[in-house]
């Protein structure tokens, strides 16, 4: 009998050979069925949708808009801080989708204090130019990297001339002494309307918008001593506008200088941020 009982012990029980072939038909069935099946996106995403709303999961906003901030770095993006992820895409996340403004620095390693800084910059700028920003002569804007004194022909020049207006001279000797006190490359650009323009003196928009830049610089080293190396001059022409050139408004907006101080870069670092945000 002990021989009998331990020949019935050995080996798997006799019905466990047709359970595994029971569970590999199922098994081969369900694969057949999901090899079958088709799976409709459109309730797939709605189901996705309705989960992530109510576990509160963030949504994707994707704007028609030209983004606005500092930098543009996608064609479509929610407004938010952007973060790369391991697909190469950049996404940003925020809790309000009402923004209009990029909140987006990347590669620039600016810290809370020079962002106090640049506020206080253009502020003093503002408190000084108050009386010709509310004329609309000058429009003052900026960031961290860069500021920008943009100077409109009324009041400054003559139409069609690269004579600064007599009584714009006070205001240039203000706008010297800030120039002087910003540290960094100081660019001085001219910019025309789509008139094109043809004289005894200027041929061509460009010739104008480069004579202005000029005239511009030669005012701000009347009255003050500015190191040549920080000074780059440009003509534009019709190139860059503001705005399309489509009525006399908009042109007269489009005819203007630009005195732009672009912040120096203090180590090796930094010296991407400045290409990035460069024109």
């Amino acid at each position: 009998m002990d021989e009998e009982e331990k020949k019935c012990e050995e080996g798997a029980p006799a019905w466990l050979a047709t359970f595994a072939d029971l569970m590999s038909l199922l098994m081969c069935f369900f694969v057949l069925l999901l090899a079958f099946s088709e799976m409709d996106v459109l309730k797939f995403k709605q189901l996705a949708g309705s989960m992530s709303a109510a576990f509160g999961v963030q949504r994707e906003i994707k704007t028609k808009d030209i983004p606005k901030g500092t930098s543009v770095i996608a064609k479509e993006f929610s407004p938010g801080r952007p973060k790369p992820t391991a697909l190469k895409v950049l996404r940003q996340q925020t809790t309000d989708d009402r923004k209009k403004n990029l909140d987006f620095r990347e590669g620039a390693r600016v810290g809370k204090g020079e962002t106090k800084e640049a506020a206080a910059r253009l502020e003093k700028l503002k408190k000084a130019l108050k009386s010709q920003i509310g004329q609309g002569n000058i429009e003052v804007t900026g960031n961290d990297v860069r500021t920008i004194i943009r100077i409109r022909e009324k009041g400054s020049f003559p139409s069609g001339s690269d004579r600064i207006n007599p009584s714009f001279r006070p205001v240039m000797k203000q706008i010297a002494e800030i120039v002087n006190q910003t540290p960094g490359q100081i660019h001085i650009a001219g910019h025309t309307d789509n008139v094109p323009i043809n004289t005894f003196r200027f041929k061509s928009n460009w010739e104008l918008s480069s004579a202005r830049a000029v005239s511009i610089l030669n005012e701000l080293l009347y009255h003050q001593k500015i190191d040549n190396s920080r000074l780059v001059i440009q003509g534009h022409a019709d190139t860059r506008p503001l705005i399309p050139n489509t009525t006399a408004n908009n042109r007269a907006i489009n005819r203007r200088v630009e005195i732009t101080i672009v912040k120096t870069p203090k180590s090796s670092n930094e010296l991407p941020s400045l290409i990035k945000f460069s024109e």
